[in-house]
């Protein structure tokens, strides 16, 4: 049985160094046609260097160019693909068919968008016809109908196991455009399924409901049934997260990886799926849901009371990078608020950096400290090069 690859999703820079270690292949976007408009991206000047890590560090690197195409938009779709294909990118993740024409003419590989709601293997064999060598299979599909497809196709299926769910069919939804002008198709969603909704009848009268939060799903989590997506023959396991943040990317990464890695190991138990879990829910979540895999969502998969994070640690901002001695390994600090100890977690991230670690050495003043405060200006001992202007955070417990 052939090991699935792990997708997982980058926003940045940080976020790529967060994915390294755990993923086999990375999918991202530029500034413009991807479905993530707002999560930051890379320009396309950056797009070759983005490559050339990844390539260094032996994974795939996947561009997303997955919105609609509109006449106004023939011009920019050039210039991205051109971008794409001088860059070396492995994929382009797609489904309106300007993009797939563009990609064939470059000769750039074609991996199917969830947008395009595959859900049998007859579309999936039309795609194929046309060029794509993957399908991202629609997120309503059950495990019964993966496996029915997988058996009736030979493309390469990809399904998402990870991330937050979209109350609208294969993400498609008008919702946003129709309320604020902002398309979802186009990547500007603004989630207003995660706001607070009343039921009213036509008397104006408002229907005692639930909770408040009508329409925010929970987010899936399939980590324990990590061996039945194996046995289907799901070739790429999909982390959905664009919008989230390195310690989001590097959680989820490291507790995939473990589970597929184990699963071949065949050191796969309850207990680890237990302690993932819990890792799992140390970052942003809406609680945990196995979406349609098994029975089609009912009202148990919604977070009714609240369309927040339910994470039960957080990350707080203490201090600023000042200067970083190679020689030594130590990142000048000086703290801007609350405190940090010795044994705290903590994550040091700026433009290009990103690093999590516990802190093992403090000196303040030129002697070894136990903690810092507001105020002070610090040494901490680093296991990777921090950079001036580098944001210092220390997690937290959230008090619920």
């Amino acid at each position: 049985m052939k090991k699935p690859e792990l997708l997982l999703p980058v926003k940045s820079w940080p976020n790529l160094k967060a994915a390294i270690p755990y993923a086999d292949a990375v999918y991202f976007g530029s500034k413009e046609l991807n479905m993530r408009a707002r999560s930051g991206n890379f320009t396309l000047s950056e797009l070759k260097k983005v490559v050339e890590e990844c390539h260094k560090n032996n994974i795939k690197a996947y561009l997303t160019v997955n919105t609609v195409i509109y006449p106004g938009d023939t011009k920019k779709l050039e210039k991205v693909m051109d971008a794409a294909k001088n860059a070396k990118i492995d994929a382009v993740i797609c489904w309106d068919y300007a993009v797939i024409d563009a990609a064939r003419k470059r000769n750039i590989p074609i991996h199917i968008s969830t947008q395009a709601n595959i859900s049998n293997a007859k579309t999936a064999d039309m795609y194929k016809k046309l060029g794509a060598e993957r399908i991202v299979l629609a997120r309503e599909c059950s495990l019964k109908d993966i496996k029915a497809i997988n058996k009736e196709t030979d493309i390469e299926i990809e399904a998402f196991v990870h991330g937050a769910m979209c109350v609208s069919i294969s993400g498609r939804c008008y919702l946003s455009s129709y309320l604020y002008g902002k398309s979802a198709n186009c990547g500007d969603c603004l989630q207003p399924c995660r706001q607070q909704w009343k039921l009213v009848n036509e008397d104006k009268k408002e229907i005692v409901c639930e909770g408040k939060y009508l329409m925010s799903a929970k987010d899936l989590c399939m980590i324990e049934h990590i061996p039945e997506l194996i046995k289907a023959g799901i070739g790429s396991f999909k982390v959905e997260g664009r919008l989230r943040d390195a310690r989001y990317v590097e959680t989820v990464g490291k507790c995939y990886r473990e589970a597929i890695d184990s699963c071949f190991a065949k050191t796969f138990d309850s207990k680890k799926v237990e302690a993932w879990i819990k890792e799992l829910e140390k970052v942003y979540n809406r609680g945990f849901s196995t979406g349609f895999y098994f029975e089609k969502p009912g009202k148990k998969e919604f977070t009714y009371n609240s369309s927040n994070s339910h994470a039960s640690h957080a990350r707080k901002q203490v201090g600023i990078v000042t200067n970083y001695y190679p020689k030594n390994k130590v990142a000048a600090v000086r703290m801007i608020a609350g405190k940090i100890q010795l044994g705290d977690e903590i994550i040091i991230e700026g433009k290009t950096t990103y690093i999590r670690q516990p802190i093992d050495s403090i000196e303040n003043k030129g002697k070894q400290a136990n903690f810092a405060e507001k105020g002070d200006i610090v040494g901490i001992k680093t296991i990777k090069k921090a950079r001036k202007n580098d944001y210092l955070y220390v997690l937290v417990k959230n008090h619920k």
